[in-house]
C-alpha cells in the first residue's frame, strides 16, 4: 500500500514548496508500483491562495491518517490558523513522520511539536524562531534536521534536499540519487551543510571584529586564542570577547570552531580523503578532536561526509564514462 504524503498549505504559502512533492512523484515513476500517494491538504479544504497569487485545490486534513505530513513555508513568519494548529496536534500521534519546510517550522512550534527538539528554518528567521519559542533548540546553519520523527528544513530550494533525505530514509540512496539526477540537482546537500558561509552568517557590526574573523579564516592552523585575535585588532582580550559576543551572538571560540568546520567540510567535499590531513589543515590538530566537533555540531562524524563524497566521486566517474 502506498504511503500517504501530504503537503500542508495555508493562505500565503510559498508555491516553491510544491517541488518537494516532485521528489516523491519521480520516485513513483521509477518504481513498478506507486510508493507514495500524494495530496495537498489544508485546514478547511478547498482553494488556498499561495503568496504568488496561485490558487491550489486542497482537501481538508480532518481526522484522516497520513504517513508523512509536510508543512509548507511562507515568505514571512506564517500566521497559522488556530484550526490548522489543532489539526497538526491531533494528527501527530497517528502520523509516522511530520516535517516542515522553511518557516513552516513556526507552525510546528506553535503546535508544540518542536518542544525540546532540534530544528532549523530559513537562516533569515532562525533567531526569530528561537526568540518566539525558547524551548526549541534552533540550529540555524543546517540544511535540514531530523529529531525523532520530526524533520525541519531550511528555506526555498532546501525543500528538495529535505524530500530527498526522506526518500533516502524510506527507499534507500540508490533511488534518491536517481531522482536527484532527474531533477537536475546535486545529490544531495547533507543535513549538516551550512545554509551560507560562516562570515556571512555572523555579519559583525564593526570592522575590527570582521578583521578578526577574516584573520581567523586565513590562519586556521594557528591556535587562534582570544588573546591572539584581540592582539590582531589591537583590543584587550576582555573588550574583544564582549564586543565579539555582542555583535555575532557567539563566543570567539565557537566562531573559530564554525570556521574550522566549514573549511573541513569544504576539503572533504573537494576530494581530500585523509581525515587526519583535514584535521591538521583546519586547525583541529587531531582526528578525535575534529570528530567530537562534528558530532557536536552536525550529529555525525566526518567519516560519514567522506563516504558520501566518495560515492559522489564514483557517480561522476561513471557518468563521464557513459556513452
Amino acid at each position: 500500500m502506498a504511503a500517504r504524503i501530504a503537503l500542508v498549505v495555508y493562505p500565503g504559502f510559498q508555491v516553491l514548496d510544491l517541488a518537494a512533492l516532485t521528489v516523491f512523484e519521480l520516485a513513483n515513476e521509477a518504481r513498478a508500483r506507486p510508493v507514495y500517494d500524494l495530496e495537498l491538504v489544508s485546514h478547511a479544504g478547498g482553494m488556498v491562495r499561495s503568496s504568488a497569487g496561485v490558487d491550489m485545490q486542497t482537501r481538508a486534513i480532518g481526522r484522516r491518517r497520513f504517513d508523512t505530513l509536510l508543512v509548507a513555508g511562507a515568505l514571512a513568519v506564517p500566521d497559522a490558523e488556530p484550526g490548522l494548529v489543532e489539526d497538526l496536534r491531533r494528527a501527530a500521534p497517528r502520523t509516522r513522520r511530520i516535517a516542515s519546510i522553511c518557516t513552516g517550522a513556526f507552525v510546528l512550534a506553535q503546535a508544540g511539536l518542536l518542544q525540546d527538539r532540534r530544528a532549523t528554518t530559513h537562516w533569515g528567521l532562525a533567531r526569530e524562531l528561537q526568540r518566539r519559542h525558547p524551548a526549541v533548540r534552533v540550529e540555524e546553519d543546517r540544511i535540514f534536521v531530523a529529531d525523532d520523527g520530526v524533520w525541519t528544513s531550511a528555506g526555498m530550494t532546501a525543500c528538495i534536499d529535505l524530500a530527498l533525505a526522506l526518500l533516502d530514509a524510506d527507499e534507500g540512496a540508490q533511488l534518491a540519487r536517481l531522482v536527484s539526477r532527474k531533477m537536475v540537482v546535486h545529490y544531495r546537500r547533507t543535513g549538516g551543510q551550512s545554509q551560507f558561509s560562516t562570515l556571512a552568517e555572523l555579519e559583525p557590526g564593526s570592522d575590527r571584529v570582521r578583521t578578526a574573523l577574516e584573520f581567523a579564516r586565513e590562519n586556521l592552523r594557528e591556535p587562534l586564542s582570544v588573546e591572539q585575535l584581540a592582539a590582531h585588532v589591537h583590543w584587550s582580550p576582555r573588550h574583544f570577547s564582549r564586543a565579539f559576543q555582542a555583535q555575532t551572538g557567539l563566543s570567539p571560540a565557537k566562531a573559530v570552531e564554525k570556521l574550522r568546520m566549514e573549511a573541513a567540510r569544504a576539503l572533504i567535499e573537494d576530494g581530500e580523503r585523509s581525515i587526519g590531513k583535514v584535521a591538521l589543515l583546519t586547525g583541529f590538530g587531531d582526528e578525535e578532536r575534529m570528530r567530537r566537533a562534528f558530532l557536536r555540531t552536525l550529529g555525525r562524524p566526518p567519516q560519514a561526509l567522506l563516504r558520501e563524497a566518495r560515492t559522489r566521486g564514483v557517480e561522476r566517474t561513471m557518468a563521464a564514462a557513459a556513452p
